[in-house]
This record gives structure tokens, sequence and C-alpha cells, in this order.
């Protein structure tokens, strides 16, 4: 179910630049699902990074590694 989730968000995202612009902006896979979660698409930032490198429907989900601060 969480696939179909997925799927029906990304086409969302897909049709609507503002939220498009939104997900791009996110910072972590979580802040994305909580995006998602919100419109009623539920589906984890696990099940979004599982999906790193696969097309569904007219998007490519792609990780961006982001470095982190060490101290």
């Amino acid at each position: 179910m969480a696939h179909q989730q997925l799927k029906d968000f990304l086409g969302r995202v897909q049709d609507d630049p503002a939220l498009r612009q939104q997900v791009l902006a996110a910072s972590t896979a979580d802040d994305v699902a909580q995006i998602a979660a919100a419109l009623g698409y539920p589906f984890s930032g696990d099940e979004l990074l599982r999906a790193s490198g696969q097309t569904i429907g007219r998007v490519t989900i792609t990780k961006q590694d982001i470095p982190g601060e060490y101290s």
C-alpha cells in the first residue's frame, strides 16, 4: 500500500510546481514523508530512501547526499 501512496504522491508532485519546490527544499526523506502525510499520502522516509534510483511514474527518485557537520 505504501508503494501506491508514494506513486500517487509523486504524481501530484510532478503536476504541482509549488509542491515540487516544497519537496525539493526538504532536508530529509522524513521531511518529504511528513509533507506527503499531511496531504493524505502516508509512507515513511525509509520507504522513500529504498526507492532511490527508481523511476516511479514520471519521477526518478534521487537521494541527495548532503554532508553533515562533524566535530
